[in-house]
């Protein structure tokens, strides 16, 4: 990471490079070392043949959140690469939006650790668990 390049724009400009989450209409809410949380809307995008929201859309959103809170603490040059995760659904949801937060459990040289919880925030505001990950991430030059 370039010294005047802050943690939020070093991940924003990643994230903006994502054509998944871009289509989705994903937006980055919040990151600080170790921790990044994103949003996902309830549209079209994002449904199952029920109308909920899809457990491949779900995924997709921990592990973004996850991985770009691995990057916060990856080395300067360095990107992260999911190696594997798993994911538990906890509930499914129609409407709304989904937050992940992604947090480091551990970042070392070789691999980096992390969690990633999501929920749901209905029309007034509550909030229900939907999905826990664990995740672990691989750091690899950057090549862009």
């Amino acid at each position: 990471m370039q010294p005047e390049e802050s943690l939020q724009s070093r991940v924003q400009n990643s994230f903006d490079r994502q054509g998944l989450m871009r289509h989705l209409g994903a937006r980055l809410l919040r990151v600080e070392s170790g921790l990044c949380v994103i949003a996902l809307p309830y549209s079209d995008k994002v449904t199952q043949q029920q109308a909920g929201f899809h457990g491949g859309a779900i995924g997709a959103l921990a592990d973004i959140a996850g991985g770009y809170a691995g990057l916060t603490l990856a080395p300067p040059g360095m990107e992260v690469t999911s190696v594997e995760f798993k994911i538990n659904f906890l509930a499914a949801f129609q409407g709304g939006e989904l937050h992940a937060t992604g947090h480091v459990v551990k970042a070392g040289r070789r691999i980096i650790v992390t969690t990633a919880e999501v929920i749901h925030i209905d029309a007034d505001g509550r909030e229900s668990a939907c999905a826990v990950m664990q995740q672990t991430l691989m750091p690899v030059p950057k090549t862009y």
